[in-house]
Order: structure tokens, then C-alpha cells, then sequence
């Protein structure tokens, strides 16, 4: 496994992709032409209202990237971008979107839903070929790869156990019944920290999943990667003798996300 590097992605090229693909429409809510009065509105004239509270605690920054779902809309109820509508979450830098959207998704939460109404100043400025006005977006922030999770340090007691150590937690489930063999090709999107919550490596930031076979990682992955069906998504707290054995590129225990996109 590559350790991370930097994904360059802009939210405009997703609306511009949209914009050639044709979406099933998601209706625009009551709220899109004004945000109401309950909505709160920062200095630059950004409002946001949140429409489902976040399970996380900590916030983005703005160099940050982050996995969201979302769907924008002009004023006049038109919707000209939605990753809901594509059926697949975005992944994006936030230092690399609208000026809106990386003010607005540093006030969120993982787990946060949130109706951003965003004007034009901090849109696209009335570029040619982008939407114009005031623009209203709702964001989901799903993950902050970032962010290691608040039981990073040691697995939870509903965490499962192998026989070698390895520990282990269902986070989403898969579909299917078909599992990988040690010597299976397989693809994964995945983010790893270390037991101080510090974040060495993710496919998910680069924006690209991972393509491997089992029998060429590290112990932890072979094994854990087999009890996996495709679509499921599991952590993985992953003793040091079954990582990379104190020999780098990094060293003691390590967690793992991982979800199995493809048995190869």
C-alpha cells in the first residue's frame, strides 16, 4: 500500500460532468429561494440551517478532504448537480471547491446534514457555463479521512476477535456471500491511523480505490480482508506482529477502515 499523496479535485468539474449526464431530479425544498428565518448567517452572507445532527465532534479544515453526499440547487427549484442523483458520494479537498462550500462544510460534523444558501460571491461568481446566483446546496458529511475515530486507541468490547489478535468491527454490511481467498485480487477504498490518531495512508483521499492482491499485504489484510463480502465495510485494529513487524513505514498497532469494493 502507497502512502498517501494529495487528490486535486474541484466540485465545479462535478457540476460540470452533471451537466452532461442526464440525473433523475430530486425536488427542491420549500426554502430555496430565501433561507428562512431560523437559518443562521455567517459574516461572508453564508446561511446554513442543519437538517440532521452529526454523530462526530470534530470539525474540517479547510485543507482538509472530505466524502460527502449532495444535491444543489438554483433558486428557481432547478437541480443542476447531485452525487444523491449519482448514487455514489463525492471526494473533494475542501481548499479546492466554491468559497461557499469550504466555509460552510467547516461548521459540519461527521454524520451532519446541512442546507447550505450560498450567494453568488461565494459561488461561481457568474462564471460562463456554471449555475448563476444564489445557489442551495444540501451537504451530508459522511467521512473527514483525517479525523481517526474516537476508539483509534484500542477496539471496542462489541469489536470481534481472531485467533491471531487481529480484532474487528462491521461497520457496514455488504451484499453477496462471496469472500476472498488469501491469494484473491482485490479493490478497496480504505484510510489507516495509527493508535495516536494520526492518518498515514487512504485511498479515499486520493480519490482512487486500491487494487492488490491479498497474498502481497501486510498479515492483518490478508486475513481481514477474507472475512469480507463485497460492499461491506469493516475496522480493523491490526497488532503490530501482524502490520509491518516495527519495520516501517509505520510502526506499533495500526486501524484500518476498509471497505471491499471488488473481488477482482
Amino acid at each position: 500500500m502507497r502512502i498517501l499523496f494529495t487528490l486535486a479535485f474541484a466540485l465545479a468539474a462535478a457540476a460540470a460532468a452533471a451537466q452532461t449526464t442526464t440525473l433523475k431530479p430530486i425536488p427542491a425544498p420549500p426554502d430555496v429561494t430565501a433561507p428562512p428565518a431560523d437559518a443562521k448567517k455567517t459574516s461572508s452572507s453564508l446561511a446554513t440551517k442543519v437538517l440532521q445532527p452529526g454523530t462526530g465532534k470534530d470539525h474540517p479544515r479547510a485543507d482538509d478532504t472530505v466524502v460527502v453526499h449532495y444535491t444543489g440547487w438554483t433558486t428557481d427549484g432547478k437541480m443542476f448537480d447531485s452525487s444523491v442523483a449519482r448514487g455514489k458520494p463525492s471526494t473533494f479537498p475542501l481548499n479546492r471547491v466554491i468559497a461557499g462550500w469550504t466555509e460552510g462544510v467547516q461548521l459540519m460534523v461527521v454524520g451532519e446534514k446541512r442546507r447550505l444558501w450560498v450567494p453568488e460571491a461565494l459561488a461561481y461568481k457568474g462564471q460562463e457555463g456554471r449555475p448563476k446566483g444564489m445557489l442551495v446546496f444540501d451537504v451530508e458529511l459522511i467521512d473527514v479521512p483525517r479525523i481517526a475515530p474516537a476508539d483509534v486507541k484500542t477496539a471496542p468490547a462489541d469489536a470481534k476477535h481472531t485467533a491471531s489478535g487481529l480484532a474487528y468491527k462491521v461497520l457496514q454490511e455488504g451484499a453477496g456471500g462471496r469472500r476472498p481467498s488469501a491469494n484473491s485480487s482485490v479493490t478497496v477504498n480504505y484510510t489507516g491511523w495509527t493508535t495516536d490518531g494520526k492518518m498515514f495512508d487512504s485511498s479515499v483521499v486520493r480519490g482512487q480505490p486500491a487494487t492488490f492482491p491479498l497474498d502481497m499485504v501486510i498479515a492483518g489484510w490478508t486475513e481481514g480482508v477474507q472475512l469480507m463480502v463485497e460492499g461491506e465495510k469493516v475496522r480493523f485494529w491490526i497488532p503490530e506482529r501482524l502490520a509491518y513487524k516495527g519495520q516501517g513505514p509505520v510502526n506499533g498497532n495500526l486501524v484500518f477502515d476498509v471497505e471491499l469494493v471488488k473481488i477482482n
